[in-house]
């Protein structure tokens, strides 16, 4: 009798690229709803007339809706599966997205940017789960890391279709919003006939259905593979345990504090440059749209070759230094501040890339999905938090107060790794640094 290979062990074939396909456009589309708000706000405001809390609200409303997507599907797909949610998902961004075309109410504005929240949250649960399980195991990690970089495109897109549309005449603010289903019709396309996770059905017992999914897709010499021993699970509350809660800490302050002044300035990035009297805002929002770009591919190349310590470091310190620059430099001139604005999009677009490959590290496997979990709870109630808080403070204080609280943020997360961080890259690790279950901590840990 043949031996059959394990289906982790299958070379890349059809069934993974368009898992990968898939998955990649859902990471573009939501880039992209969370982009495009930002500029057709900045026309919504004569017409729609929203005052400076509800352009808070419609802004920070998909952050949130991101969080409660997250708690809500989990949960849904690991009882009943990942394909339908996947696909399902989709449509319900396409039409949610279309149906900005007919609001006039700042309100409803708000609540359907809070419902295509959780449809990013809805999506990105799902489908990180589904292109992890059917992955080639070689080729996982390296999938993995690059979901970042198609997110940033669909962000960078949304911000340079906004500022080119209304450089040229512009199509409205409500037609600007419903462009978010252009994606989502194709990530429908994309993804019509995804089979079910291999993974899932063989974690609900459903033995024979994964071997014939398997076997279908990738041929009959691949079945099942070996049994392996599972983890047991911790307690959620071990998070908070003497020696792991300074990670804890570390995962969830490091995520908001880089999400909040990256989302809170790029969202409202044309009040920004209006307040800081930067002439042609228009190139100003390409130009730092590139540079954000331009600044993940250099995170992903620059992350797993220098220090995890280095790389936090210097990225909050280095991002708060340019913004305290351009708040306390208020008569500086236009060429200058335009330079302060592309190293400022440069560095924070550089951070968001350790997002995806530290929080992991912090934790033991028994508690890595709580823990990472957590971490981006945290994060989203930072950045919808500045986000919400940005344009109330400018219109009470100005910008450089908003610009002031950004600052606070990074130097908070720079104090805390500076303290507390552990380091994670074997690489640059010393020799006898403490280690709890595997993973790294502080030496205040073991005190």
């Amino acid at each position: 009798m043949q031996q059959t290979i394990g289906f982790e062990d299958a070379p890349l074939s059809p069934v993974h690229r368009k898992v990968r396909l898939g998955t990649f456009i859902g990471m573009i589309c939501a880039g992209y709803i969370m982009g495009i708000v930002g500029t057709a706000l900045g026309q919504a405001a004569g017409p729609l007339g929203p005052t400076s809390f509800w352009m808070g609200l419609i802004g920070a409303g998909t952050l949130l809706g991101v969080l409660f997507g997250s708690l809500i599907i989990g949960p849904v797909a690991d009882r009943w599966g990942r394909r339908v949610p996947y696909i399902s998902v989709m449509y319900v961004s396409v039409l949610l997205s279309l149906s900005q075309l007919v609001i006039s109410d700042p309100a409803l504005l708000a609540l359907v940017r809070l419902l295509l929240g959780v449809t990013i949250g809805w999506d990105y649960t799902v489908e990180v789960s589904l292109l992890s399980e059917w992955s080639p195991r070689a080729e996982r990690a390296k999938t993995m890391e690059v979901l970042v970089f198609y997110w940033t495109v669909g962000y960078v897109l949304a911000f340079l279709f906004g500022y080119v549309s209304d450089w040229v005449g512009g199509i409205g603010w409500r037609l600007m919003l419903c462009t978010s289903a252009v994606p989502g019709i194709i990530g429908i396309i994309a993804r019509a006939g995804t089979p079910e996770s291999p993974g899932w059905l063989v974690g609900r017992g459903k033995l024979q259905e994964a071997a014939s999914v398997i076997q279908k897709h990738l041929g009959p010499q691949y079945g099942l593979p070996e049994a392996e021993k599972k983890t047991v699970s911790a307690s959620w509350f071990s998070l908070f345990s003497k020696k792991l809660r300074y990670n804890t800490i570390v995962g969830g302050v490091f995520y908001a504090c880089q999400v909040l002044p990256f989302f809170a300035i790029s969202l409202f990035l044309p009040l920004v440059l209006a307040d800081l009297h930067i002439e042609n805002p228009h190139v100003s929002g390409v130009m730092y749209t590139v540079f954000t770009m331009v600044g993940v591919m250099l995170g992903t190349w620059l992350l797993n070759r220098v220090s995890r310590r280095a790389f936090l470091l210097w990225t909050f310190y280095g991002a708060a230094a340019i913004l305290a620059v351009m708040t306390f430099w208020q008569g500086m001139p236009g060429p200058v501040a335009l330079v302060f604005l592309a190293a400022l999009a440069l560095i924070l677009a550089v951070a968001v890339t350790s997002e995806w490959a530290y929080p992991p590290e912090l934790f033991p496997t028994e508690l890595r999905a709580s823990g990472v979990g957590f971490s981006v709870a945290v994060s989203r109630i930072g950045a919808a938090g500045g986000t919400f808080l940005l344009p109330i403070v400018s219109e009470h204080f100005g910008i450089f107060a908003s610009l002031g609280g950004c600052i606070g943020a990074l130097l908070l997360g720079g104090i805390v790794c500076h303290l507390w961080a552990p380091e994670t890259s074997a690489r640059f690790r010393r020799p006898g640094a403490p280690m709890v279950d595997g993973v790294p901590v502080p030496a205040a840990a073991l005190k």
